[in-house]
C-alpha cells in the first residue's frame, strides 16, 4: 500500500462501521502510535495552537466530546510526518500561514488570538474556497488538482479521520459497536414463533 493510498483510506473515517478488518486495525495502529507520540516533530508551537483552535470549531466539544480531546491535532501531526510526503506536508503547513495572513489582514492579529465571531470568519472564508475550488475542478482532472488537495480540506478530512477514528468519536458520535448486538446460537426454528404466542 503506498502512502496516498494510505491517506485515501484515513479518510474514510465517517464509514469507519463499513470498513474493512485491515483498515480497522491499521488505524488503531495509527491511534496507539499517537498516544505514544509525545514532542512534535512537524508543527511548531504555534502552528499545533492554531490547528488546535480550528479542529475544535470544526468538531467543538457539547454533550460529546470535541476534536481537541479526541486528539486530533496529535493525530494530524503524526499522518505529517509520517505519511505525507514533502509537497502535501509543505502545502498544509503553508495552509496554516496563510490562514494567520489572512487573520492578520482582517484582524491584525493571528488566527489563535482571534475572537471566536471572528475565528469562525475565517473558517467561513476557507469553505468559500474549498467549495469554489471544487465547483472550478467537479471531474477532479484539471492541473490545479493534479498540485494536490488545498490545505482546508486537507485539515477537515485529517479532523474528521481522527475525530471518528478515536474511542470518543467512534463511540459517543458513532454508536460503533466492535461486537455487535445479540447472539443466540442454540435458539430453535420456531423459538420466536412460540414466544409470541406465549404473549
Amino acid at each position: 500500500m503506498n502512502r496516498r493510498e494510505a491517506i485515501r483510506l484515513l479518510a474514510a473515517g465517517a464509514t469507519l462501521p463499513l470498513a474493512p478488518g485491515k483498515l480497522l486495525y491499521g488505524l488503531r495502529e495509527a491511534r496507539t502510535l499517537v498516544s505514544a507520540q509525545m514532542t512534535f516533530r512537524t508543527l511548531n508551537p504555534h502552528q499545533n495552537a492554531t490547528l488546535k483552535a480550528m479542529a475544535e470549531m470544526i468538531i467543538p466539544k457539547t454533550d460529546t466530546p470535541g476534536a481537541t480531546d479526541a486528539g486530533a491535532v496529535e493525530f494530524i501531526e503524526l499522518i505529517l510526518t509520517e505519511w505525507y510526503d514533502e509537497a502535501d506536508k509543505n502545502r498544509f503547513l503553508s495552509g496554516i500561514a496563510e490562514t494567520d495572513a489572512r487573520s492578520q489582514a482582517l484582524f491584525s492579529k493571528d488566527f489563535v488570538d482571534c475572537t471566536p465571531t471572528q475565528q469562525a470568519e475565517i473558517l467561513s472564508w476557507l469553505g468559500e474556497k474549498m467549495t469554489e475550488q471544487a465547483d472550478r475542478e467537479p471531474d477532479h482532472t484539471s492541473a490545479a488538482s493534479d498540485q494536490g488537495e488545498s490545505f482546508y480540506p486537507m485539515l477537515r478530512r485529517l479532523t474528521l479521520t481522527a475525530y471518528y477514528t478515536s474511542e470518543a468519536g467512534a463511540t459517543d458520535e458513532l454508536h460503533f459497536d466492535i461486537i455487535p448486538g445479540h447472539y443466540d446460537g442454540c435458539a430453535g426454528m420456531n423459538s420466536n414463533k412460540e414466544a409470541a404466542e406465549r404473549q
